[in-house]
């Protein structure tokens, strides 16, 4: 009896040691907030993504950013940037982790961790001007 508990106390903690960490679940993912929440947005011409940065707590203290991939982009008749993108994000970062929507079909489960212990760095990118103006 002894040896049966040994052996199926060792399966155990052999088991806990060869599954991924990852797949024991962080938090997961919560759905894009409201235009209501956003406090800023950006143009990242590198990587040809729209990026809305979010409060989810509304005090202004950015906690949850998406990324669009841009289609397109123009200057309306005003001079202001517009910008046709994806429907859904294919990036998010939220809770110090940076996930991807390879499917970009909006949260709904099948995103992928695509790195943690992660911050969105703002200061990356540079402020929009156009004619001394904010974009």
């Amino acid at each position: 009896m002894k040896g049966l508990r040994d052996a199926l106390l060792f399966a155990v903690i052999g088991l806990v040691l060869v599954i991924p960490r990852t797949s024991w679940a962080k938090e997961s993912l919560p759905i894009e907030p409201d235009e209501n929440l956003k406090v800023d947005e950006l143009y990242d011409h590198e990587a040809r993504l729209y990026l809305q940065l979010f409060s989810l707590k509304g005090d202004g203290v950015v906690d949850y950013v998406t990324g669009r991939s841009v289609l397109e982009h123009a200057r309306s008749n005003y001079g202001n940037p517009v910008y046709y993108t994806e429907p859904y994000p294919l990036f998010y970062w939220w809770n110090h982790t940076m996930w991807n929507d390879p499917e970009r079909d909006g949260v709904n489960g099948n995103e992928k961790v695509y790195q943690e212990n992660i911050d969105f760095d703002r200061s990356r990118y540079k402020p929009c001007l156009f004619n001394g103006q904010p974009c």
